[in-house]
């Protein structure tokens, strides 16, 4: 694509079952809307992998009115859904949610703002920590799976501070970190 970098890898199109087949780690980002049923056509593919929920579940028109499942947070909805095929046999974490999807399709865009990453597994944390350094963002352990409903719903707060504020990627950065 002409919007790629010439260095940057070939991008092929897929169903999500192939591309979850063909994924060493697979990134969920669907709609709230669209998770479970995406997550029946992929949970196969998902044995053994890690799983990256970016899922948050808004619900329109209120989109910055914060809202939790009843799973607790979309996240956790993917665990059980997953599990209950699987078992152990896979691992999710949440990571990616309050990074604007404005910047996420400018690629000449500079992240400043940090990822946190929330999950049980601190093996997979690491490897959603690693995406998050290897797309030049700062990757944070935000702590269990449990705590994806906090970040899922700062999300909604980001939206409603962009309305506010007349911008389009409001973002967050812990403090006090080293870097």
């Amino acid at each position: 694509s002409a919007l790629l970098p010439a260095a940057a890898p070939a991008l092929q199109g897929m169903a999500n079952p192939d591309a979850a087949a063909a994924a060493a780690t697979i990134v969920l980002s669907v709609p709230y809307s669209a998770q479970q049923n995406t997550l029946v056509d992929i949970a196969e593919q998902c044995r053994g992998k890690v799983v990256i929920s970016v899922v948050v579940p808004l619900q329109p028109p209120k989109v910055s009115t914060v809202w939790q499942p009843a799973g607790g947070s979309a996240a956790q909805e993917a665990q059980t859904q997953l599990q209950a095929v699987l078992g152990d046999d896979v691992q999710v974490v949440a990571a990616f949610q309050n990074i604007s999807a404005t910047h996420l399709k400018d690629l000449s865009w500079q992240p400043d703002c940090d990822v946190l990453v929330t999950g049980d597994a601190k093996a997979a944390k690491q490897t959603a920590i690693y995406l998050a350094q290897a797309a030049g963002f700062f990757g944070i352990d935000a702590g269990p799976l449990a705590n994806s409903s906090v970040v899922e719903g700062f999300t909604a707060i980001l939206i409603g501070i962009n309305i506010r504020h007349k911008v389009k990627g409001s973002g967050i950065q812990i403090t006090g970190i080293p870097r």
